[in-house]
């Protein structure tokens, strides 16, 4: 096999171009040389001149902001994208029209064919699905179940991404589940798909702490960072052959259920600890809330503190410790609140909304 080294220079980066016969492969050391008080960047490249690898056919399955990178990090390596599967546009807005999901914007903006079916359970839709004639297909938060005449399509599988360490937490919510049972780790697990809800055996997973302060969305964005490296090396492997399969214990399984709006309404009798979980485990949807003169009052930022004493649960008083302006008396300690939205209002710091409501301080706030 003949090899071209060339060198670049200038200050745009180095085109990737795709042939038929040549692969390119970026270095990914990138040197910096002076000359006549100017910086010049030198981008080194390999041109690999032979016979040409088979391109593996993806088709990606997803919908949510989340999932992008896992579709990114995909055309980002030997795989040719022949679509993208992702939920049918909901009417929205005050003008009621249509809102695209995060993934078919950037499907589009990759250039790749958007298929958005009702279901995946219709004959003509499983029918266009294997005209694509797809090695592998690739699933991340996509919105619907696979029935197993598409998990029986491509050569090697549907693989799936979640985000947990499964057995734990399968289902719709993994991320807010970790969060409200005040797990130390969390992480992803890639499987090859069966027909049951995460159940199928897993190829990798990778873990990663949960701090103190992790919501749903801050946690949901480092994972799915995570997922996007995770599946990029995995399928190399997955695809060679070099991966087995690993079935999870039913025995440790646990289900994670849909969250539902209703389950943000505070109930000021749980105990602290828990009700600062779920403050961080309902950011940002549904948003943990109370009631304050007949609107809602989400709560934001908090932290549980040890507290005790005789006032009454939901009783509000002041605090001038850990950041937070005042607290809620709980079934046990203090709930500390530093960040708060009143309804039809911005989100403001506790500082700032007392400011405003000055007779707040001692008011007992309803439970849910």
């Amino acid at each position: 096999m003949a090899r071209f080294l060339g060198v670049v220079a200038g200050g745009f980066p180095p085109l990737f171009c795709l042939a038929r016969s040549v692969r390119l492969s970026f270095l990914a050391n990138i040197s910096l040389i002076a000359i006549k008080g100017r910086i010049v960047k030198k981008y080194f490249l390999m041109l690999e001149f032979g016979q040409r690898r088979p391109e593996v056919r993806a088709i990606f399955m997803g919908t949510p902001e989340f999932a992008i990178p896992c579709l990114e990090h995909l055309m980002l390596g030997r795989y040719e994208g022949i679509a993208v599967y992702t939920q049918p546009d909901k009417l929205g807005g005050r003008g009621r029209s249509p809102i695209s999901s995060p993934v078919k914007k950037a499907a589009e903006t990759l250039k790749l064919p958007v298929v958005q079916p009702v279901s995946l359970k219709s004959a003509d839709v499983v029918k266009q699905l294997a005209g694509f004639h797809p090695d592998v297909i690739v699933v991340a938060a996509f919105g619907q179940i696979l029935p197993q005449s598409v998990l029986d399509i491509p050569r090697y599988g549907c693989i799936n991404v979640h985000f947990s360490l499964l057995p734990r937490f399968r289902g719709a919510s993994p991320v807010a589940s970790s969060i409200l049972a005040g797990d130390a780790f969390t992480g992803v697990s890639i499987m090859l798909m069966d027909r049951g809800l995460d159940t199928g055996p897993v190829l990798v997973r990778a873990a990663i702490p949960i701090s103190a302060w992790d919501t749903t969305g801050s946690l949901t964005s480092k994972l799915s960072q995570v997922a996007a490296r995770l599946l990029q090396e995995l399928l190399a492997r997955w695809l060679r052959g070099e991966i087995t399969p690993q079935a999870q214990n039913e025995a440790e399984a646990t289900l994670s259920n849909t969250i539902s709006k209703e389950e943000g309404e505070i109930d000021w009798q749980l105990p602290a600890v828990d009700l600062w979980r779920r403050v961080r485990a309902f950011h940002p949807w549904p948003g943990c809330y109370t009631r304050w003169q007949g609107k809602q009052l989400k709560i934001i930022g908090a932290v549980p503190r040890p507290d005790t004493g005789t006032l009454e649960v939901g009783q509000v008083v002041a605090l001038e410790k850990d950041g937070a302006a005042f607290g809620v008396c709980t079934g046990d300690g203090t709930l500390g609140v530093s960040k708060v939205q009143l309804e039809g209002k911005r989100a403001m710091s506790a500082d700032d909304f007392l400011r405003g409501q000055r007779q707040f301080i001692g008011v007992i706030l309803p439970s849910g």
